[in-house]
Parts: C-alpha cells; structure tokens; sequence
C-alpha cells in the first residue's frame, strides 16, 4: 500500500533537517523544477540560480527608481533654492509679486504664473498684485488648508492668467500669515497640459512654494 505524502509534511521535514541536500548532495543534480523562465526542467540548483538573479533583478530597479527619485529631488530643490535666493535679492518690496511670479514661471517651466493679493497697506494698494478679485474667490482662496490641483473647471482664477482659454489644469496655493484662517492672496499656476497638475498630484512641494511665497509678500500687508 502506497502511502501519499503531503507536500507540505516535505517541506516542514527539510526545513527541520536543513543539512538534508548535504547528506544528499547528488539530488541537487537529479531534482528536476520546471523553469518559467528557461521553458524547460533544470536541476534545483540552476533554479535557485534563477531566483537569485531575479531577486537581484528587482533590485537593481528598485535602486534605479530610487536614485531616479533623488536625482528629482536635487534638481527641485535647486530650482527651490534659485526661486527663494531671488526673492531674498529683491530690495523694493513693491517689485516682489512680479519677481515672484517671472521667476517661478521661469526657473520651474511653467506656462503661465500670477497672483492676487487683498488687504495690502496704502503704500502698496496700487501694485498691479491687488486686481480686482470677488468675494468668492477670496472665499475660496480662504478655504484651502493645501494647494488645490486638478481641471481648469471655469475658476474665477484662471480668468487672471494671460491665455485663460488655453489652461486645461491648474494649481492655485493660497497666500497667508502662518496659520492664519483668512488668507492675503492666491498663486497661481496654469498650463495647456491637463497632466500638469492633477488631484492626486503631491503637493508637499507647492505647500512649501505658498509658505516661502506668503513669508515674501507678507511685508506688502497693512
């Protein structure tokens, strides 16, 4: 009578007595595995081989990805660092809402950047920055806790862009004192590419864009 072992009996058995294949080193020769890669059955050694280097396989990617990420992360925060040390070189407060923006269209690529600012001082009620803006947009621009991202859907914002026709997605960060309810102005970003910025977009970056910005303009407010 043939007794059917269960496989998984086997594999406990070898794993209680690991110097099996010692004792028995011929079989690593003679256990044939099928090889999904190869398409044909090889040894168990060979096998193990396989699994090797496809472990190592996903490692080298798994590093690639990571160095491809840093490389991203030091070419922004360059960008970042460039953008901020030209805010910091700007002497007449009254010029630093149009070096805010031609400098961040220009060092970060963006097809098209402005801003709006309310509650200015009197010295500052005339900069170009203080446009009209309704009530609603100040509304809206006081019920972001992050950057909003996503489709050009007919905001009031995106009318103040050059080309608003042209904007399929935007990014609008609003302007305020730390962490003030009520905010002072909203930056925005548009482009034609409706990829540009998405709702489930990282915004961690464009948080720090409206913080540095807010602490820049922040002099300009009565």
């Amino acid at each position: 009578m043939t007794t059917e072992l269960d496989s998984s009996l086997i594999a406990d058995y070898l794993l209680d007595h690991p110097h099996f294949f010692e004792e028995h080193a011929e079989l690593l020769s003679t256990v044939k595995l099928t090889s999904p890669v190869m398409g044909r059955a090889v040894s168990l050694q060979e096998r193990q081989m396989e699994i090797l280097r496809e472990k190592i396989r996903v490692q080298e990617l798994r590093m690639a990805d990571l160095m491809r990420i840093a490389q991203e992360n030091d070419e922004i925060t360059s960008k970042f660092q460039a953008w901020s040390r030209a805010l910091l070189l700007t002497r007449d407060a009254a010029d630093l809402p149009r070096v805010l923006v031609d400098r961040l269209q220009e060092i970060f690529h963006v097809p098209q950047v402005t801003v709006r600012l309310w509650n200015l001082g009197p010295t500052h009620a005339d900069n170009w920055a203080t446009q009209e803006v309704s009530e609603d947009a100040r509304i809206f621009a006081n019920g972001l806790a992050a950057p909003f991202c996503g489709p050009n859907k007919d905001f009031e914002a995106a009318t103040w862009l050059d080309d608003a026709s042209s904007v399929k997605s935007l990014a609008m960060l609003p302007l305020r004192v730390g962490a003030a309810p009520e905010a002072f102005g909203l930056l925005v970003l548009g482009s034609p590419d409706p990829n540009r910025f998405t709702a489930d977009m990282g915004t961690d970056f464009l948080t720090r864009i409206g913080e540095t910005g807010s602490a820049a303009l922040a002099c300009l407010l009565r």
